[in-house]
């Protein structure tokens, strides 16, 4: 899409329609002299009414009619254009999948990110008595919301890090991962997190089909990513097996 981006005009403020904005904000607010007398109220400015409003009001103006058909345009042809994706390669948005690829122990994995809620430092995991095993590990208050934890390791039947492998390099790799649809939510804690791809759909290798670990029961396909094999998992047979498994 960036190329798409360097070919629009970007119009500067003299081309919208729009009143002039109070910005006490520069002036007496927190990126000025902070004598603005609301300060002790609202303690910062993104607080205060005044910077809603004109927060609303630039969002809320008028564009030229000429910059408004550019982007129609630009953005009809994007559609049925190719776009770059990976080193060179030129592929179609519908061809890709986005991902985001962590890390469990030896093993890289790979889920899809329209399922991916967040990711988080970890949390305190609360058991829950007669009821937290290996699999489902208890509860984890985030944010007031209190969510299912397993331990995807342990569901996938991974074998614990080698004291070989080298990981040094990372500064405090552990995360939790958030994932799910709707109210269907669970978190697992990851031993690192490398971040979201996209792949082509042809890169995705079909899994294999003598299952001999857990972890290959529910891999869909493998992809290859810098130089190395990640399975990337099944996650509607994941939360079904978890649905099952747990409750």
């Amino acid at each position: 899409m960036e190329s798409y981006l360097n070919t629009v005009s970007i119009p500067d403020d003299s081309e919208f329609d729009h009143p002039t904005l109070n910005d006490c904000w520069n002036q007496i607010g927190v990126m000025g002299d902070r004598t603005c007398g609301e300060l002790k109220t609202v303690i910062h400015c993104r607080n205060c009414n005044v910077y809603s409003a004109a927060g609303r009001s630039l969002l809320e103006r008028n564009t030229p009619p000429e910059y408004l058909q550019e982007w129609t345009d630009i953005l009809s042809e994007a559609s049925t254009q190719q776009i770059g994706v990976g080193e060179g390669t030129l592929v179609r948005a519908a061809d890709t999948l986005s991902v985001i690829i962590f890390r469990l122990g030896n093993e890289r994995l790979a889920l899809p990110v329209n399922i991916l809620q967040e990711v988080t430092p970890p949390y305190a995991i609360h058991t829950v008595p007669h009821r937290s095993n290996s699999i489902f590990l208890g509860l984890i208050n985030i944010r007031g919301e209190m969510l299912l934890c397993i331990s995807l390791r342990d569901l996938l039947g991974l074998d614990p890090v080698a004291e070989s492998a080298d990981f040094s390099n990372t500064i405090n790799p552990q995360r939790m991962i958030v994932a799910g649809r709707n109210e269907n939510k669970w978190v697992f804690p990851v031993d690192e997190v490398h971040g979201t791809y996209r792949f082509h759909i042809n890169e995705f290798k079909d899994a294999p089909v003598i299952i001999s670990k857990a972890s290959e029961a529910y891999t869909k396909g493998v992809v290859t990513w810098q130089d190395k094999k990640l399975n990337f998992l099944d996650s509607e047979l994941l939360f079904y097996t978890l649905n099952h498994k747990v409750f």
